[in-house]
């Protein structure tokens, strides 16, 4: 995928900066933050949005009574944090195992706030088809895309015994090869700029996209998806309006202090033993885009 490898930062097609913000979203660990709000199966999801990010951009770029999209869910992070907000909401996903994993979870809320959102199975890459009801009345689309990299809960006593870190069979969302986290190279931007047209497509003119991502390395050069993202989404209509560094370190005495996950501080440490400049990755990519106003639904 050469074309989202660089080593510099957002490039753009407009020539003026966007403004630039940083969220500390990580003051409590994931699993704090997610205690008695989320069903314990959650945590088999391998790229899970923090719920703090989730409600910081939602207090941030939406009202109450909003109407609230995610076309890649997951467990239903944006939704249980929408419906608690006061929005309304809609999950699409294409795995029938999260989909059930996040309509738990919103069951999990009071009946008043779990009817403000629902589930619905289905394919980002289709997703006029599947929110046909919402077109170009969706206030804002709120998602953690796939990153076009390898994702995995690992198994620690397998790798222990000198095994593999992460089970194939559980990489990358699901075994299913047609599931966009297996696609990379051309299948990952074209799967990309579908959602991306489609999500423009649902929207009201005035709308709000929200995307979430994290870059990486491969071969000891940046994978920069956030430049990526910013490509594809202005590609398919929408105007770039800022970028927000969501710190999943905490700040402690003014200094961050990481609590990566034990896949990526592995790979760090690795990179390191062969002299391969690298460091953790301790944020996520939160960019705003907008569908301008005057646009037909």
């Amino acid at each position: 995928m050469e074309d989202i490898v660089s080593g510099g930062s957002c490039r753009r097609t407009s020539p003026s900066p966007v403004p630039l913000a940083i969220w500390p979203v990580a003051q409590e660990s994931l699993r704090a933050q997610r205690a008695g709000r989320y069903v314990p199966e959650s945590v088999e999801h391998p790229a899970k949005m923090l719920p703090a990010l989730a409600r910081h951009a939602l207090e941030e770029f939406t009202d109450p009574g909003d109407f609230v999209l995610d076309p890649m869910c997951g467990i239903g992070t944006t939704l249980v944090e929408a419906a608690s907000l006061g929005r309304r909401a809609i999950g699409v996903e294409l795995e029938e195992r999260w989909a059930h994993v996040a309509r738990r979870n919103l069951g999990l809320l009071p009946p008043t706030e779990a009817v403000r959102a629902h589930v619905r199975h289905g394919d980002a890459r289709r997703l006029p088809e599947v929110v046909c009801d919402r077109a170009g009345r969706v206030d804002a689309v709120i998602t953690s895309p796939p990153y076009g990299c390898d994702v995995g809960v690992p198994d620690h006593s397998a790798w222990g015994r000198g095994g593999g870190l992460c089970p194939t069979a559980k990489r990358n969302y699901s075994p299913d090869r047609k599931n966009l986290g297996h696609a990379r190279g051309d299948a990952y931007l074209e799967s990309m700029a579908a959602i991306y047209a489609g999500c423009h497509a649902v929207l009201r003119p005035g709308g709000l996209l929200v995307t979430v991502t994290r870059n990486s390395r491969r071969s000891g050069r940046l994978v920069d998806l956030a430049a990526t993202t910013v490509r594809i989404a202005e590609g398919a209509g929408f105007a770039y309006l800022q970028h927000v560094i969501a710190l999943n370190c905490a700040i402690r005495g003014g200094e961050l202090v990481a609590h990566p996950s034990f896949w990526p501080l592995i790979r760090a440490r690795a990179e390191a033993a062969r002299g391969v400049p690298s460091h953790l990755v301790v944020h996520d990519d939160v960019l705003l885009f907008q569908k301008p106003e005057g646009t037909d639904a």
